[in-house]
């Protein structure tokens, strides 16, 4: 027992001495460690470090605070001229406020803008553009102008929708109808909430959110000649000033022209726009005297009640030279039940077509009333322009037109006939009509697009006789659809070796020619019947 408590004390003192000798150890470590110069150094740039680390992120949070309250101070107390939403529980900015409440702070807008509560110098901005091109005395009679737009729809939308971007600060629009589904596709800035309301309270409103400062008047209402005095009359319920420009894009025709013989009567400056449905080709619009239109059945059955009323001339429109043909849009046939529903008539360029199925690509109205507003702009300036048929060919219409009347009394001559006072049944729009859009302005043989002239293709089998079958009256029987466009060079030759000599074309000319005046003339075949 003795030995084992002696042997426990001995192993404790030993426990204990190793355990000083550790210590002992650790400390001589520390103070060579704190000794040597390296350590000291990096202490030294650990602390001086973290001090400027200090330094520099205290200064941030300086100027954080002072930005953050420099810009607290900025902002105005709110009140009705400055208000604000509080922010989602997600941080999110409050959803937009109602379009209710949007189109009542847009109209709010526009009422002090149209009595003069609106910064002149917001309106040069934004019309800055169109004043550098027009210069400015010729802007000044723009901004001045006071411009009366008859029809909304696909055409007069687009059109009111330029007239008011680039300056003019009087718009009255008339129009009875309403926006439907199906007029979205062409409409210049209806919107699907729009449907079912007046097209001119539409066109208003969404238009005062671009330009607040144009002041409007709106008829929802009819177009009809005992009430033109009133509706084209002077601005302000007779005070102002009178109408510069009128803008007709009616598809009813018979209001159409009853717009038009007035203006026309009583002075009023007006221009048409034709029909742009089943039309698709921009290259063929033009700006020409409505007496100069051609292949536009609108401007065709509006031309002839014109001169009917004694208005032959003097009216400006925007048309198309484009021809209907094979794989194109065309009208639709109505079915049995549409003819129980009342007069298929109204509002049809044809007769039987209504005008809700008449196709319509939605770019095209917008060409036309573009081509309208941009000729309405061009005349109220004086802004220097030319306009009249599609190229300029009148007088080459006539010459071919001269030069067909003499062919006929030459073959009548060669047939044995006296051609004295001989008539032929070809106008000069059938010349036009021949030469441009059946031969595309182009002689069938050569391509040449100068010194054209017509001809019969072929020697009719009973020769060239004169229908006389009415006493005191010679008529050539000459169709159009034997006639063929050349050079006048080509027609010489054709009526030397061809009417005269008796050879078949196919023996004068190759196999492409020959083709070519097939295909013309069946391709004339599928869209004579629009004629």
């Amino acid at each position: 027992m003795k030995e084992y408590q002696g042997d426990s004390k001995a192993s404790s003192r030993r426990s204990h001495t190793e355990q000083t000798q550790k210590e002992d150890s650790m400390s001589s470590w520390f103070e060579r460690q704190l000794s040597s110069h390296q350590v000291q150094l990096a202490a030294t740039a650990l602390v001086s470090g973290i001090t400027v680390a200090g330094l520099i992120y205290g200064g941030q949070a300086i100027r954080r605070r002072v930005a953050v309250e420099q810009l607290k101070a900025s902002i105005p107390p709110l009140d009705e001229e400055h208000q604000a939403q509080r922010l989602t529980d997600f941080g999110a900015a409050s959803p937009l406020p109602s379009a209710a409440k949007e189109e009542e702070r847009v109209a709010a807008l526009a009422r002090r803008a149209q009595q003069g509560d609106y910064d002149d110098a917001l309106v040069d901005e934004q019309l800055t553009r169109t004043a550098t091109f027009l210069t400015a005395p010729r802007f000044e009679q723009l901004r001045l102008s006071f411009v009366v737009i008859v029809g909304l729809g696909g055409v007069g939308s687009h059109c009111t929708a330029a007239l008011a971007r680039s300056g003019v600060s009087h718009i009255r629009l008339i129009d009875f109808d309403q926006v439907t589904l199906s007029s979205l596709n062409r409409h210049a800035v209806a919107t699907l909430a729009d449907v079912g309301t007046p097209k001119v309270q539409c066109v208003r409103k969404r238009l005062e959110a671009v330009v607040p400062w144009v002041r409007w008047e709106c008829f929802n209402e009819v177009w009809r000649e005992d009430k033109g005095e009133r509706l084209l009359g002077r601005w302000d319920h007779g005070e102002g000033r009178e109408p510069d420009y009128v803008v007709d894009a009616i598809d009813n025709i018979d209001s159409k022209v009853e717009l038009l013989k007035y203006c026309h009567e009583r002075g009023i400056r007006v221009v048409s726009s034709m029909g742009a449905g089943c039309k698709s080709d921009p290259t063929r619009i033009f700006v020409g005297d409505i007496s100069a239109s051609i292949e536009d059945p609108l401007s065709r059955t509006t031309r002839r009640k014109l001169k009917l009323l004694g208005v032959s001339e003097g009216v400006p429109v925007v048309y198309s030279t484009e021809k209907p043909g094979p794989g194109k849009a065309q009208l639709l046939p109505l079915p049995e039940e549409e003819f129980l529903k009342g007069s298929v008539n109204e509002l049809s360029v044809l007769p039987d077509f209504r005008a809700r199925i008449l196709p319509v690509l939605g770019t095209m109205p917008a060409m036309f009333g573009y081509a309208v507003a941009n000729f309405v702009i061009l005349e109220i300036t004086g802004y220097p322009h030319e306009f009249g048929t599609g190229k300029g060919r009148e007088k080459m219409y006539d010459s071919i037109l001269s030069g067909q009347q003499g062919l006929e009394e030459r073959l009548a001559r060669e047939a044995g006939q006296d051609p004295l006072g001989l008539k032929i049944p070809v106008t000069k729009d059938d010349v036009g009509y021949i030469v441009e859009e059946v031969f595309r302005g182009k002689s069938v043989v050569s391509g040449l697009p100068t010194r054209l002239a017509l001809t019969r293709w072929r020697r009719p089998k009973g020769g060239f006789g004169i229908d006389q079958r009415w006493d005191g009256q010679k008529s050539s029987t000459v169709q159009l659809e034997e006639l063929v466009c050349m050079t006048k060079e080509e027609a010489a030759m054709h009526e030397k070796e061809v009417l005269k000599g008796g050879k078949p074309p196919e023996v004068i000319y190759d196999v492409d020619v020959v083709q070519l005046v097939e295909r013309r003339r069946q391709e004339e075949k599928q869209y004579r019947r629009h004629r």
